[in-house]
């Protein structure tokens, strides 16, 4: 079967996972065990939660853990632990923010999660073309990442919120803080490992 993985140029995850790919017996068990780990990753990041009285949409970590997954795995793999993480939701497990289960699909903050996978992936794409190796690349792949789930989120929250003007004030407005917090720590931690991985000799120069 063949592998999920992007070979050219390969991910962070890639170089720091390299010796026990090649211990595999098969790639694609590796890959599926690191979307299934990322997928767990996503949802304690959407456990970190802060409701806000004025909104039907909480502050929490999963948009981070959305696109650092992606910048992490790259476009396919990225998108499939998104999709994984949804699945989960989905039959019930408590990986969401505040529920779980094929409702809360319906609900106000459902446009958030449906550009998820698309988010993840399109980060992904732009992290196996280099773009997670330095700061300003790092910020602007982030940048984007979030332009696309605003955009989902937002247009669909307009259904429950009066239209476009309230659903930009309850639904990205109070949130563009926090997401510039978590894209400087994503232009931090990021071009920080392959900095790493470059001094330890093992990625590309």
């Amino acid at each position: 079967m063949a592998s999920l993985s992007v070979t050219a140029p390969r991910t962070l995850v890639d170089v720091l996972v390299a010796r026990r790919r090649a211990a595999a017996p098969s790639p694609w068990v590796l890959d599926a065990a690191l979307v299934a780990a990322f997928s767990v990753f996503i949802a304690l990041t959407a456990r970190l939660v802060i409701p806000l009285p004025f909104t039907p949409v909480p502050i929490t970590g999963s948009t981070f853990g959305v696109l650092f997954t992606g910048a992490l795995l790259g476009g396919r793999r990225g998108a499939l632990a998104v999709l994984l993480y949804l699945a989960e939701g989905a039959l019930g497990l408590p990986v969401f923010a505040s529920g779980a289960g094929t409702a809360y699909f319906l609900g106000p903050t459902a446009g958030y999660l449906l550009t998820y996978p698309l988010a993840a992936g399109l980060v992904g794409l732009l992290a196996e073309r280099g773009w997670d190796r330095r700061p300003s690349t790092t910020v602007l792949a982030m940048v984007i990442g979030n332009a696309v789930i605003y955009a989902g989120g937002v247009l669909w929250l307009s259904s429950f919120s009066g239209g476009i003007v309230g659903a930009v004030r309850q639904g990205m407005l109070p949130f563009l803080p926090g997401d510039a917090l978590k894209i400087a720590l994503a232009a931090a931690a990021l071009p920080g490992g392959w900095a790493f991985v470059r001094r330890r000799g093992c990625g590309d120069r």
